[in-house]
């Protein structure tokens, strides 16, 4: 039953962290960014939505990470 529950949790979680990952803006030019101008990659501020959208991301890998090793621990 927790099992289930956890994996129905992880599912949700696995969507959210995919939206707030496609709803973010483009930070550089992909990877040509990072030959000679990476100060220009790291050192952006994000501001609004951006910034709320760079935490939810942060909280829901970690969120997915933590409930992810759960259901492994528990399927041995």
């Amino acid at each position: 039953m927790l099992l289930t529950i956890l994996m129905i949790l992880d599912a949700l979680i696995c969507i959210g962290l995919i939206a707030s990952v496609l709803g973010q803006e483009a930070k550089s030019a992909g990877m040509g960014g990072m030959g000679g101008g990476a100060d220009t990659v790291f050192s952006s501020k994000a501001r609004g939505m951006d910034a709320l959208l760079a935490r939810v991301t942060v909280v829901l890998a970690v969120l997915f990470a933590v409930i992810t090793i759960m259901i492994a621990r528990m399927t041995n």
